[in-house]
C-alpha cells in the first residue's frame, strides 16, 4: 500500500477540476475523484487488517520516510496505525457526500470544488504525517480553504464568521508551532520525527511547558472550552459542504492532535494536566448541550451540540485509560459522519423552505418523506440510540471513564451522562417540530431529496449504521493503537489511578 496515493489523488483532482471547462464536467471529475479517494480508503483499510493478521506488530505500518530538510532533520515521513485508518475513512466518506450535497452549486463551480478538494487533501496529509513539521505543514493546508469558502460561498454574517474562525484556528496553530520548537529544541536529540520522539525521554521540564501549548493549541481545532466560539458562527455561515467538512473533519484534526502530538509524546504533561482537561470538557458537555436547548435556528441547533458532542472527544482523552481513549476516536468517526449528515440535511431543507428557523417548519414528513426520515436518523443518533453510532461511541467513553475509581472521574463521568438527557430533549423537540404536525401553506407543492442528495446520505447513513450495529472492527482497528499510547503513558499515570 502506497499511502502517496491518498496525497496524489486530491492532488490531481484538484488539478484537474481547475483545467477542465465546463460546470457539469467539474462536478464529474470531483466526484470521480471523491470516489477514488473512498476506494483507496477501503483498501487501506484491507491492507491494514490483512497485515496485522499476518502477525505485522509495527507501531506503524506502510512507512515512507524521505529527507525534506536535512539540517533541521525535518522529513517527508507517512505511516498509519489503526487509529489513523478510521480518521482517513471518516475524510473518504464525508468528502465524497460533500461533493453530491454541492452538485447543484452555480456560483463559481470550479473553485468552489477546487477548494473542497484542497481540504481533503490537508486532512489525509495531517492523518498520516509521522513527522512534526509535516503535519504542521498539512494542518495548515486545512486552514485557508475554510476561510474562502465562508467568506465567498457563505450566508449570513459570512465575513465576520469566516475572519472569526481563521484568527481562532490561526491562534490554535501558533500555539502549536511554538510548542513543535519547544519540544524540538528541548530534547538532547534535535528532530521533529514523532516515532523517534515517542521512543525517547523528553525532559519533564519541556513536558510541562509544551504540553499546554500543544493541547490547547490542537483544541482550538475541535472546539475546547472557552475556544469554541468559533463553532457555531462558522457553521451557520459556512455553505453546506463547507459546513460538513469543517465539522465532520476538519474538527477531528484537533482532538487526532491532542491524542496523537501532546499525550502521546509527553504522558508527565498528560498527568500533570488531565484534572483539567476533565474539568473544561466536562464545561463543555453541559454548556453545548444546554446552549443548544436555546437555539431555534438549525444550523446553529448543530453546530452548539458539535461544541457538546466533542467535549466527549477530550473527556475521552483527559481520562486517560486505554478503553476511554479509544471510546474518544470512537466519538471522532462517530461524530465526523453523524453532523456531516445533519448538516446535510439541513442543507437540503434550507434550499426547498428558505428558512432554517425550526418555529416556521411544519409537517415536512408528508411533503419531504426520505429528507424527513434522514432527520430522524440522524437525529436520534446524536441522542445516542441503541444500534447507531452514537450510542457505541458514548458508551465506550462513559465505561473508560469509570474505570477512574476516584471521585472526582466519577462525578465527572457522570456530569458527562446528564447532557445526554438535554440532548433528547432538544434533539426531539427540533425534530417533532419540524417533521410533524400539519403542514406549513407554503411548504405544501415541495419536493423530495434529488439522486446527488440521496446517494449522500446514504453513503453517511451506512457509516453510522456499520458503526451501531456492528462496532466491534472499529474497536479492533482503533484498540492496538491505543493499546500502544498507554504503553507510553501508564508507567506516569499509574499514581492517579
Amino acid at each position: 500500500m502506497n499511502l502517496l496515493l491518498l496525497l496524489l489523488i486530491p492532488l490531481a483532482t484538484a488539478i484537474a477540476v481547475l483545467l477542465i471547462p465546463g460546470k457539469t464536467q467539474v462536478r464529474w471529475t470531483a466526484l470521480i475523484g471523491a470516489a477514488a479517494q473512498l476506494v483507496m480508503s477501503l483498501g487501506l483499510l484491507y491492507a491494514f487488517r490483512a497485515a496485522r493478521l499476518s502477525g505485522n506488530k509495527a507501531q506503524v505500518l506502510f512507512e515512507q520516510q524521505h529527507k525534506w530538510f536535512p539540517n533541521w532533520n525535518i522529513s517527508f515521513h507517512l505511516g498509519v496505525d489503526g487509529i489513523s485508518v478510521s480518521m482517513i475513512l471518516l475524510t473518504a466518506f464525508v468528502v465524497i457526500a460533500g461533493v453530491l450535497i454541492s452538485w447543484n452549486i452555480e456560483k463559481m463551480t470550479k473553485e468552489f470544488y477546487f477548494l473542497l478538494i484542497l481540504l481533503s487533501l490537508g486532512a489525509y496529509g495531517f492523518f498520516m504525517s509521522l513527522d512534526l513539521f509535516l503535519l504542521f505543514f498539512f494542518l495548515e493546508v486545512a486552514v485557508i480553504p475554510k476561510y474562502l469558502l465562508i467568506g465567498i460561498w457563505g450566508s449570513g454574517k459570512k465575513e465576520y464568521a469566516a475572519n472569526k474562525l481563521a484568527l481562532l484556528l490561526m491562534f490554535g496553530s501558533a500555539l502549536v508551532l511554538v510548542g513543535m520548537l519547544g519540544t524540538y529544541y528541548g530534547c538532547d536529540v534535535k528532530t521533529f520525527d514523532m516515532v523517534a520522539l515517542s521512543n525517547m525521554q523528553i525532559p519533564v521540564d519541556v513536558q510541562k511547558i509544551c504540553f499546554p501549548l500543544l493541547f490547547v493549541g490542537f483544541g482550538v481545532f475541535t472546539a475546547l472550552f472557552p475556544f469554541h466560539t468559533w463553532v457555531p458562527d462558522g457553521h451557520s455561515s459556512a455553505p453546506t459542504a463547507g459546513s460538513m467538512f469543517l465539522a465532520g473533519i476538519s474538527m477531528k484534526l484537533g482532538g487526532y492532535g491532542c491524542l496523537r502530538v501532546a499525550v502521546t509524546l509527553m504522558p508527565e504533561g498528560a498527568r500533570e494536566y488531565s484534572n483539567i482537561i476533565i474539568v473544561l470538557s466536562s464545561i463543555a458537555i453541559l454548556y453545548g448541550a444546554f446552549a443548544t436547548m436555546m437555539q431555534k435556528d438549525f444550523k446553529y441547533i448543530n453546530a452548539y451540540s458539535s461544541v457538546s458532542h466533542c467535549g466527549f472527544v477530550l473527556l475521552g482523552i483527559g481520562m486517560l485509560t486505554k478503553v476511554s481513549i479509544t471510546g474518544a476516536v470512537m466519538q471522532m468517526v462517530s461524530h465526523g459522519l453523524m453532523t456531516a449528515l445533519f448538516f446535510a440535511v439541513i442543507g437540503m431543507i434550507y434550499e426547498r423552505t428558505h428558512t432554517r428557523e425550526v418555529n416556521d417548519m411544519g409537517g415536512l414528513m408528508k411533503v419531504m418523506p426520505f429528507i424527513s426520515t434522514v432527520l430522524f436518523i440522524v437525529g436520534l443518533c446524536s441522542l445516542g440510540l441503541p444500534g447507531l453510532s452514537g450510542f457505541v461511541a458514548e458508551m465506550t467513553i462513559f465505561v473508560g471513564s469509570w474505570e477512574n475509581a476516584d471521585a472526582f472521574h466519577r462525578i465527572a463521568t457522570i456530569i458527562a451522562c446528564m447532557s445526554i438527557v438535554v440532548t433528547a430533549v432538544y434533539i426531539l423537540r427540533a425534530i417533532g417540530k419540524v417533521a410533524m404536525g400539519p403542514i406549513k401553506v407554503s411548504y405544501a407543492g415541495l419536493t423530495d431529496a434529488n439522486w446527488y442528495e440521496k446517494t449522500a446520505a446514504i453513503i453517511l447513513i451506512v457509516g453510522i449504521l456499520a458503526i451501531g450495529l456492528a462496532p466491534f472492527w472499529l474497536n479492533d482497528l482503533i484498540s492496538p493503537g491505543a493499546e500502544i499510547i498507554m504503553h507510553k503513558i501508564s508507567p506516569v499515570i499509574t499514581g492517579i489511578k
